[in-house]
């Protein structure tokens, strides 16, 4: 049976929205995955940016409009790159295709998500993996679940038993960021038992919070990056700070996720 998204004036709770947010982002990853399985040529940068646009476009001319009727007043944000504190209110933040260029290569490793932030806090957020056909979602003090089943984090407690995850800096990224996320590879080497990198960062969190591995790391991270998993890892009962074990907002310079027992390690290994 078809989902259908309900699309009526009169106000629903948290719980109705999350559910009808998961209706409009899984049917804005059917039309990706359609999209999905021949590698895009391309020979400029040029032509790569419009590549990415048309893969975008087309989950947003489904997400947009939906959105926008399940919560008409709030604001949207859809440029993955953008980073810092949203203004007063609720702000969707969306990604239409979270690791894009993956998908334009014809690699598995890509989503779609979106999240409702309000007064700069994630309230709900969808992550939706057309290739699976999985959907993460969590909901502000009601936890975080894949497909209704509940997510909890990894109980290690040794770094150097655990698979540890990061993600590259963005394109044209300051060249500080870019020795700063070197160096930070080479620490965890030393300290973990295994080191996972690749893009997007988003599918790491969701490991983190499925406690398929223990800790992600990021630096100068972008918001739709590091909102939906800051909020599956944290309700699946893990701890977010950044990089310092300091409290992380979106206007952090850098970013950690971790199951309690390796985050205070994670943190010193970091910060050497």
């Amino acid at each position: 049976m078809s989902e259908t998204l309900q699309t009526t004036d009169v106000a629903i709770s948290d719980a109705d929205l999350l559910s009808q947010t998961a209706i409009a982002v899984r049917e804005a990853g059917s039309a990706l995955r359609e999209r999905f399985g021949e590698v895009a040529r391309y020979q400029t940068r040029e032509e790569l940016m419009h590549a990415l646009a048309v893969n975008d476009d087309t989950a947003l001319d489904i997400l947009r409009p939906r959105l926008t009727r399940l919560r008409p007043d709030a604001g949207w944000v859809e440029d993955e790159l953008d980073g810092g504190a949203l203004p007063p209110g609720e702000w969707w933040v969306v990604d239409p295709a979270e690791g894009n260029v993956n998908h334009l290569h014809a690699l598995p490793e890509w989503a779609v998500t979106a999240t409702l932030v309000r007064e700069n806090q994630p309230v709900l957020t969808v992550v939706h993996l057309p290739l699976t056909g999985e959907t993460y979602t969590a909901l502000t003090g009601a936890g975080a679940l894949l497909d209704g089943r509940p997510l909890h984090v990894s109980q290690t407690a040794d770094l150097g038993l655990s698979i540890v995850a990061t993600s590259q800096a963005r394109p044209d990224e300051d060249e500080k960021v870019v020795r700063r996320v070197g160096s930070s590879i080479t620490a965890m080497l030393f300290d973990a038992l295994v080191v996972r990198v690749a893009v997007p960062a988003t599918l790491h969190l969701l490991n983190v919070a499925a406690g398929r591995i223990d800790a992600f790391w990021q630096f100068a991270g972008a918001r739709a990056d590091l909102l939906p998993g800051a909020l599956l890892v944290t309700e699946a009962g893990g701890r977010i700070s950044d990089a310092e074990g300091r409290p992380w907002t979106p206007q952090s310079q850098s970013f950690l996720a971790a199951a309690p027992g390796v985050h205070a390690e994670a943190v010193s290994t970091l910060s050497r």
